[in-house]
C-alpha cells in the first residue's frame, strides 16, 4: 500500500479520510490539521495516527509518497508546490489555483519533480457522470453537439472561519463548484477542441453571484451551456447532451450535496425520437461524491504507482480559465475570446 498524508482536516477533509481509509491501495499514516479544533478531532477520529500542524512535517518525511491536500482554495497552489518539491506524488483538491499563473506553475512543478500530480474532479469517475462520457465515446449518441449542466441548490456553507465568503480565499464561487461542472462539459466536448468564446451572465457579484448562466462556444458550432443557482433549496443537477444520433438527459437530486441515499437517474435514447417513445433506462451503481472520492482515492494511488494523472493539470487548468473567464465575461457584460487575458491570470 501507498503511505499517504492529507492536509486539511475539515468537514470535506475527514471525506477524504473516509476514502482513504476505504481505498484498498492506499494507507492514510498522517493528518495536518490547521486549527486547534480540527487537530483534536483528527486525534480523537484517528488515534494511531500522526496529526501534525505544520505541513512541512510531512513533506518532511520521506517514508510519506503521496499527499492529499483538502485545504482552503487559496492554499491549494502553495501547498501543491511544495509537496511536488518535497517528492511527493499530489492529489489536489479543486480548484487548482486561483490563478493561471499559479496553475502554469504547478505544472512545471510537476515535470520538474517526476512525481504526478492529479486534480481532484472525482465527478469523472462517477457511475453517473463518467458513463456519460464513456457513451460519449462508444457513439451511443453520434457525434456530441450541445452539452449542458443545470444547478439548484442551498447556499454554500461558510467553511472553517467563514472562508468561502472571503474571495481572498476561495477565489469565487465560480471557482468553488462551477469549476466541476465546466471540467465535464470541456470532457464530454473533448471531440470539438478547447473553446473559441465564453459569455457569461451573473445575479449579483460576478464573483459571488447567487445565479449565473454561461454560454461556452467551440470553432465547430457546437456549444455547452452551465446555469446555476445557489439561493435555493437542496441539491439538484441536471444534464442533458444531445448528439446527431441520440440523446442523454441524467439527474442527481438530495437534500444535501454530500448525501448517501440520493435520487439519481440516467436516460438514453439512441436515435431520433417520436412522439410517445420512451427512452431507455440506464441502471446506476451509488452515485455522488461522497462515493467517488473513494474510486478517486483507489484510483489516484494506482496512477501515482504508474505514472500516470487521474486528471492532468493541463485539463483542469482549462477549467480553471473558464471560471475566470465567466466572471470576466459578467463583470464586462460581453463575451471572451477564449484566448484573452483571464483577468485573475
Amino acid at each position: 500500500m501507498m503511505r499517504v498524508a492529507l492536509i486539511g482536516y475539515g468537514a470535506w477533509g475527514r471525506h477524504h479520510a473516509r476514502a482513504l481509509d476505504e481505498a484498498p491501495s492506499a494507507e492514510l499514516v498522517a493528518v495536518v490539521a490547521h486549527g486547534t479544533a480540527s487537530a483534536a478531532e483528527a486525534a480523537r477520529d484517528r488515534p494511531g495516527i500522526a496529526v501534525h500542524r505544520d505541513p512541512a512535517e510531512v513533506l518532511a518525511d520521506p517514508a510519506i509518497e503521496a499527499v492529499v491536500i483538502a485545504a482552503p482554495n487559496a492554499l491549494h497552489a502553495g501547498l501543491g508546490l511544495a509537496a511536488l518539491r518535497a517528492g511527493k506524488h499530489v492529489l489536489l483538491e479543486k480548484p487548482m489555483a486561483l490563478t493561471l499563473a499559479d496553475c502554469d506553475a504547478l505544472v512545471a512543478a510537476a515535470q520538474a519533480s517526476g512525481r504526478v500530480l492529479t486534480i481532484g474532479h472525482e465527478l469523472r469517475v462517477s457511475t453517473q457522470w463518467g458513463r456519460i462520457k464513456a457513451l460519449i465515446e462508444e457513439g451511443a449518441i453520434g457525434a456530441p453537439r450541445h452539452a449542458s449542466f443545470s444547478l439548484f441548490r442551498f447556499p454554500y456553507r461558510t467553511g472553517s472561519g467563514n472562508w468561502r465568503y472571503d474571495l481572498g480565499r476561495v477565489g469565487s464561487w465560480i471557482l468553488e463548484e462551477p469549476v466541476h461542472f465546466f471540467d465535464l462539459l470541456l470532457w464530454y466536448g473533448e471531440s470539438w477542441g478547447r473553446p473559441v468564446a465564453l459569455r457569461a451572465i451573473a445575479s449579483g457579484d460576478p464573483a459571488m453571484p447567487n445565479a449565473l448562466a454561461v454560454t461556452l462556444r467551440f470553432a465547430g458550432g457546437q456549444f455547452a451551456t452551465l446555469n446555476t443557482v445557489v439561493g435555493g433549496f437542496e441539491h439538484h443537477v441536471a444534464l442533458h447532451v444531445m448528439g446527431d444520433g441520440g440523446a442523454v438527459r441524467s439527474l442527481w437530486s438530495a437534500a444535501m450535496d454530500r448525501s448517501f441515499a440520493p435520487m439519481a437517474s440516467l436516460q438514453i435514447f439512441r436515435g431520433r425520437a417520436q412522439p410517445g417513445e420512451q427512452a431507455e433506462v440506464l441502471p446506476l451503481g451509488e452515485s455522488g461524491e461522497v462515493f467517488e472520492l473513494v474510486t478517486q482515492a483507489e484510483q489516484a494511488v494506482q496512477g501515482f504507482r504508474a505514472g500516470r494523472a487521474l486528471v492532468t493539470p493541463e485539463a483542469a487548468r482549462d477549467a480553471v480559465r473558464c471560471c475566470l473567464l465567466a466572471e470576466r465575461s459578467a463583470r464586462e457584460g460581453r463575451e471572451i475570446p477564449w484566448n484573452e487575458a483571464a483577468g485573475s491570470a
